[in-house]
């Protein structure tokens, strides 16, 4: 996991996106023009929440969201999400 300088605010979290599967469960190599974007990732960084709504997810969490969800950003050579917690559907 990576250390990251950025504070997500209020209900948003950072999440650092699982790496794209590289081959099939039979062992067949995916190109990088078929591969899709992965929908699971590590909680980096949370917001401190809304005034009546805890945040239910914290730092080093496995998430899954989805596929469309989040800001993509690249801090120091790093991908991440931003997203809303409404945007992630489960803890691994």
């Amino acid at each position: 996991m990576s250390k990251v300088n950025i504070q997500p605010l209020a209900d948003r979290v950072l999440v650092e996106p699982a790496a794209a599967e590289e081959k099939t469960a039979s062992g067949l190599y995916i190109p990088d023009t078929a591969k899709e974007k992965p929908q699971r990732g590590t909680v980096v960084a949370v917001g401190t929440g809304k005034k009546d709504e805890p945040l239910t997810v914290k730092v080093g969490d496995t998430v899954l969201y989805g596929k469309y969800a989040g800001t993509e950003l690249s801090v120091d050579g790093h991908d991440y999400l931003i997203m809303r917690e409404s945007d992630i559907f489960a803890i691994l």
